[in-house]
């Protein structure tokens, strides 16, 4: 079962540094996908604002006669 010639920890440099791409490319995708859900959080919250710009908006035109 144990070879002789291969030490139980050794392990290769390429293999290792794969390891480390593969870790570092999920950090890179976990840190995009936590911006864009900030971004769409942030543009959840800004629609009751939104809302109220464009009935300010709407009620002002009508005001005005421009609709």
């Amino acid at each position: 079962m144990d070879r002789p010639d291969v030490a139980r920890g050794d392990v290769d440099v390429d293999d290792l540094l794969k390891v480390i791409l593969v870790l570092a490319i999920a950090w890179l995708l976990l840190e995009i996908v936590d911006t864009v859900l900030d971004l769409t959080f942030a543009l959840l919250d800004a629609i009751p604002t939104l809302l109220a710009i464009a009935i300010v908006v709407l009620i002002a035109l009508r005001l005005t006669d421009r609709i």
